[in-house]
This record gives C-alpha cells, sequence and structure tokens, in this order.
C-alpha cells in the first residue's frame, strides 16, 4: 500500500506540471544539433534519453527496476516503474500531458515544482527527439489502474492518448524504431548498451537495471546490474587487476544540507604513475570535471597534508604535498545530485555550480579525516605513495627543466630535427609524426611547407605507462616532442602555448607502425588528455596498395578496397562483368610486395607498401598528407574509463591481462605482418 507521502507526490505530479518551451518541427531537419551525430554513436543517444527519464523517476523515489529489452526489427522498448508520465489534458494547450511530452521540445516535469528534485538535464529534449527520429513510437502508461497508449509516425500521433486496458501499478513503456533514412545505422551494439547501464547502475545504487537482447529469438539472451555499494562498487571496478595500495575503499554519500546537494564519492589509491578521476552530475559523465572536480581536490590535498603533519610523516616545516603529488595513483568517482545543474557547452562536459564545489569539499573533506584517523594501516599506505610521488616530482621537474633550458640554447626551443613550418598560426599548422628518417625524408620532400611541419622520430619512444615522469624525459625522441609541441608537460602543460592544432601521428601499416602509435597514444593519452580532448590528435591513413592496370592506377586502403579498385580500374580498361568474374581472383590476401596478373590481355600489377619510405614524396603527398585528398581518423575518448583499462591492459607492467586479451582478439587481426 502506497504511504501518504507517495500519494501526495503522484497527485502533486499531473498535467500542469508539464511547461512547454518550443515546437519539434526543426530536429528531422538537422538532428545533429540534437544528438551530436547521425552515426552509431547518435543512435544509442536515442536509448540514453529514454533511459534517462526512467533513471530521474528512481532517483525521485519511484521505481527500483528498468527494462531494455532489444526487439527483432531494430525495435527498442524501456520499461520503468516509476508514477508513469501523466497523461490528462493540460490546462493551457488542452491536449494530453503525454502527447505534449512527446510532440514538444522542452516539454517535461525538470523545469517547475512538483516534477523532480534532480534529473540529468533538460531530458523533456530528449524524449521527443527520440519520437522524431523515429518511423514509429508507441508510448503505453500505467495510471490510475488503466493502461493508456498513443502511438506515432516520425513525431506525429497517430490518434488521441486512449485507455486500452487496465493496469496494475505504475510505470512508463516506450517502444521506438529508429529511422534509417536519418541514422548511418539502426543496429545497436550490445557491447555499448552494457557498458553505459553498467555504469549507470553504480551510479544509482539500489536500482535494478535488466537488459533482454530478443533480436534473434533462437537466441535470447538476458543481463541484469544491481549495485548496493554505489560508486565504491564502480571504483574497485576500475582498480580491478592493478595494484591496490590499501585494502578499504573510502566511501561517502551524504546530502550537504547547506546546499542541497547529494554527494557520493569513492576512491582508492594504486601503484600506478596517473590518476583515474571520473565526474558525474546527475549521472550524466563531465569529462572536463567542472566545480565537483575542484572542490575534490581541493579538500584531497588539505586532508593529505593535515594528517601526515600531525603524525610527524612530512619532516620539514615547509614540506607540502602538492595537488600533483596526491593524485599519483589515485583512482576516484566523484558523483553529485543537484537540482538545476548547469553545464559548460552542449555536451555537458563540464559543470559549472559553485554550490557543487562547496559541498563536495565539505562533506568529501569531513569524512575522509575521519576515514584516515580511522584506518591509520591505509593512512599510511596513502601517504608513503605521496610522498614517493612528491621525490619523482622533483626529479621529474628537474629533467623537465634541463629539456627546455637545452631546448632553448639549441636555438628557438625547437628541436633539430624537426623541420618546421613557416606559418606561425597555431589553427593552420600541423605537425607530422614520422615513423624513421626515410619516411621523415619523404614527407619532408612532399610536404606543404607553409603550414606542415615534420618531426621524424628514430626507433620506439618509451612506454610511459611504466615509467614516471623524470624517466620518461630521459628519452630523447619524447624530449623533441615536449620541444616541438610548446606546451611543456605535467603540471607546467599550458593548452594555449600549443604551436600546432592538428597533430597526426604518420607511422607505417605494419605491427612496428601499430605498436609505434599505440606508444604514442599512450603518452597523450597519459601526459596530454587535453590535447585528445580539444580534438588536436590524428592518425593518417597511407595506403596499402597502388593498383596499375593497363597506363591507368588507383590507391588501396584495405584489401576489400584493393579487389573493387582492380574490378572497376579492369571495367574503364572495357572489361565486362562477366569476365571480371571470372578472371579476377576472389581473394589476393597475403600478396607479396609485388604481384602481377593478366586479365583478357590487361596487365593488371598491384604493389604492397611495406613502409612510408617506399613511397617517393608526391605520392606520400597525394595519398596520405594533401588535405584535400587524404584520409585521417581524429582520436577521441568517448569512453574514458574503458580506454584506461585498454591502454592499462595492452602497456602496463601485469603480462596475464595482455595475454588474455590478444588469445581473445588474435582471430579478428587482419593483415598481420611479421
Amino acid at each position: 500500500m502506497a504511504s501518504k507521502k507517495t500519494k501526495k507526490a503522484e497527485s502533486a505530479y499531473g498535467a500542469k506540471q508539464i511547461t512547454v518551451l518550443e515546437g519539434l518541427d526543426p530536429v528531422r531537419r538537422r538532428p545533429g544539433m540534437y544528438i551530436g551525430t547521425t552515426g552509431p554513436q547518435g543512435l544509442h543517444h536515442l536509448i540514453w534519453e529514454v533511459m534517462d527519464n526512467s533513471f530521474d523517476e528512481a532517483m525521485a523515489g519511484h521505481g527500483k527496476e528498468i527494462t531494455l529489452r532489444l526487439l527483432p526489427g531494430n525495435l527498442v522498448s524501456v520499461e520503468d516503474h516509476g508514477r508513469g508520465i501523466p497523461v490528462d489534458i493540460h490546462p493551457q494547450h488542452k491536449v494530453s500531458a503525454l502527447e505534449l511530452v512527446l510532440t514538444k521540445l522542452h516539454a517535461g516535469g525538470k523545469f517547475g515544482d512538483g516534477g523532480y528534485k534532480v534529473s540529468g538535464g533538460l531530458h523533456g529534449v530528449g524524449v521527443s527527439v527520440v519520437n522524431a527520429l523515429s518511423t514509429y513510437l508507441k508510448a503505453e502508461v500505467k495510471r490510475e489502474g488503466k493502461l493508456w497508449m498513443q502511438e506515432y509516425a516520425r513525431g506525429i500521433p497517430k490518434g488521441r492518448v486512449k485507455p486500452v486496458g487496465k493496469a496494475t501499478g505504475t510505470g512508463t513503456i516506450i517502444t521506438f524504431h529508429p529511422d534509417e533514412t536519418i541514422f548511418e545505422t539502426t543496429e545497436f551494439s550490445l557491447k555499448t548498451i552494457l557498458d553505459h547501464l553498467r555504469q549507470q547502475a553504480y551510479l544509482t545504487k539500489g536500482i535494478k537495471l535488466i537488459v533482454q537482447d530478443a533480436r534473434d529469438e533462437a537466441l535470447p539472451s538476458v543481463y541484469a546490474f544491481y549495485f548496493e555499494g554505489g560508486v565504491a562498487s564502480y571504483v574497485r571496478h576500475i582498480n580491478h587487476g592493478k595494484e591496490a595500495k590499501h585494502k578499504n575503499v573510502f566511501y561517502v554519500h551524504k546530502l550537504d544540507e547547506a546546499t542541497d546537494v547529494e554527494v557520493e564519492v569513492g576512491l582508492q589509491y594504486t601503484g600506478e604513475y596517473y590518476e583515474s578521476v571520473h565526474c558525474f552530475a546527475n549521472n550524466i559523465t563531465n569529462p572536463e570535471g567542472g566545480t565537483h572536480l575542484s572542490g575534490f581536490r581541493t579538500a584531497v590535498t588539505r586532508e593529505l597534508n593535515n594528517y601526515a603533519r600531525g603524525k610527524g610523516l612530512l619532516k620539514e616545516k615547509d614540506q607540502n604535498l602538492t595537488g600533483d603529488d596526491v593524485r599519483e595513483g589515485l583512482t576516484a568517482v566523484i558523483s553529485v545530485k543537484i537540482k538545476e545543474p548547469q553545464f559548460e557547452g552542449q555536451t555537458k562536459a563540464k559543470l559549472g555550480n559553485p554550490e557543487a564545489r562547496t559541498a563536495v569539499e565539505s562533506v568529501f573533506g569531513e569524512a575522509f579525516k575521519i576515514y584516515l584517523e580511522e584506518h591509520p594501516a591505509d593512512a599510511e599506505a596513502i601517504i608513503g605513495k605521496c610522498l614517493l610521488a612528491a621525490q619523482a616530482r622533483s626529479a621529474a621537474r628537474a629533467a623537465r627543466d634541463t629539456v627546455l633550458r637545452k631546448g632553448a640554447m639549441e636555438g628557438l626551443t625547437l628541436p633539430g630535427k624537426l623541420a618546421d613550418c613557416s606559418s606561425k598560426n597555431p589553427g593552420d599548422s600541423e605537425i607530422f609524426i614520422v615513423e624513421g628518417e626515410s619516411a621523415g625524408g619523404s614527407a619532408k620532400q612532399g610536404r606543404d611547407r607553409e603550414h606542415q611541419a615534420i618531426l621524424p622520430l628514430k626507433g620506439k619512444i618509451l612506454n610511459v605507462e611504466r615509467a614516471r615522469l623524470d624517466k620518461m624525459l630521459s628519452n630523447n625522441e619524447i624530449k623533441s616532442l615536449v620541444i616541438a609541441l610548446g606546451t611543456n608537460i605535467g603540471e607546467g602543460f599550458d593548452l594555449t602555448t600549443l604551436r600546432y592544432h592538428k597533430i597526426v601521428i604518420m607511422t607505417d601499416a605494419d605491427v612496428d607502425g601499430a605498436h609505434i602509435r599505440t606508444l604514442l597514444l599512450t603518452l597523450f593519452f597519459r601526459y596530454f588528455p587535453e590535447l585528445i580532448h580539444q580534438g588536436h590528435i590524428y592518425i593518417a591513413q597511407p595506403p596499402l596498395f597502388r593498383v596499375n592496370v593497363g597506363k591507368n592506377f588507383r590507391y588501396a586502403y584495405s584489401d576489400e578496397e584493393k579487389l573493387t579498385v582492380v574490378e572497376e580500374l579492369l571495367k574503364d580498361a572495357g572489361k565486362n562483368k562477366k569476365e571480371l568474374k571470372e578472371e579476377v581472383p576472389e581473394t589476393t590476401e597475403g600478396a607479396s610486395e609485388t604481384e602481377e596478373m593478366e586479365v583478357s590481355g590487361v596487365k593488371v600489377n598491384i604493389q604492397r607498401y611495406k613502409g612510408l619510405g617506399e613511397m617517393n614524396p608526391d605520392q606520400l603527398w597525394t595519398t596520405t598528407m594533401d588535405p584535400t585528398t587524404r584520409v585521417m581518423k581524429q582520436v577521441t575518448i568517448e569512453d574514458a574509463e574503458r580506454a584506461d583499462d585498454v591502454f592499462d591492459v595492452l602497456m602496463g607492467a601485469d603480462v596475464a591481462p595482455r595475454k588474455r586479451f590478444i588469445q581473445t582478439h588474435a582471430k579478428t587481426v587482419k593483415n598481420l605482418d611479421v
């Protein structure tokens, strides 16, 4: 039986709590403005928006179970046991509140009083956008003992909201089919969904999430997530396989009454050399942190210094642990629930509410102080880790100063091997980090000298996953790169002094090239993450093959494209489909460096490029460096936690996880050159 408090909340949530800000028309014309992209990320964003409404209900205390179903034909269904979207007639707009929520932008219960204390933002935007971008959507609502239903086609109602039967309890079911004329693909990724919902389950402790994949009716699968430990469980998950410096994970979950901000923090130190901190506001990830992160950093530095000084662990009177010292090896999850979140930018990457800083600094600081006193063994292990980091920081500062002084002495702080560009405007300047002197020579000759700089690397750089900054800066190749970029590194990093807004990794298409590329990405991910977040890192895509048919030639970037190019060039040479089918081999994988064949008297020559150095300057320019013809991949971090885990597995000191990774993925590797 519902309590009086619950009944009051239900009665207070009706049509008059629904506020409408604007219409739906622009969504189908410019979907990217509302979901970011029409690629796979935007497709899955539809699910997140519908799920967010269910999470908001759960966070408000209504319903503890949410079910996501993937159905045949790319249909998706999300069911919750919340109060159910109101179905009564809106006093101003004279239609059902359910129809308003699903057909008007910014229509929802997140704006005025009586709706939600906290929510992930203006999710009335989300569910209406999902409707606009779906060929079909059905809304079913359990309220007042009845099951209400309405169907839509591309955001247009197919009829009025009407009762279609009896119902027990309350809740909402949204079923939709994404519009294949808008999205690049309408195939949902189970892995993407499970990764996202696992994270959400950690952030909403006590809520059970069920995922049913029924797309293959013969092999249905069911997954469930439920975590009582909240973000403490999340910290253990992130640190799985890492060396923990202390057994007990710090955890606090408390409402700061002064600011009305709910604070939840989990923390544990590991033996790693970098920090892994994940910030959330109302369950929305904030990769650039914000005020809650600032409050946390202030408190953790202050409390560790106070504890260390009180216990006599800091010997000198003027000795203090810095923010960098206490962040080395730190894994933390910071989650706040706030009534009116203020985010910087559409992506909600950074939280701006000043009260979040105050709340986290107060709640976390007080609880962490008590934790250190009550767990002296853990506290000593943490302080010991921080003191080692402080010693390494001093050595790193000396090494960094040496690098910069040496760079200045060499003239304009630039390394001799760098062929710089003429332009001094970072916005139209780019630097190619090239593997080897041979490729570097071709790149220097073929480049656009006005806008393109070339930095050749000799051999493989140090694996920074296993090294502190002082050891790292003793590596000549890394030193040259740091000086060339101009941003400094570590605590001296300054993004505004970046000399090139495009940093392009250009390596050979073989195992060694892939290894060098991974080493460079590890360096950028661990020590220059802002360059990735701001979209400055790119990977060049040199061709694998040059295909000559008669006097004509084209480049191909994969084995599949090679076969297509051969057929198209032969067709241009006058060969019909029957001849092609009979005479062109179905596959030419495992080709030697030069492969020759003849089709009806026409010679076909396929050259496999083993390295960039095999291309002459003109070829390298045309295929890989010319902005009008080249193909480049921009490096992004869609899931920082997953990226952190992959780098740790591939580049970390522990061999066993890497061996398992290789064994698991070995069969999916193509074009392996050994």
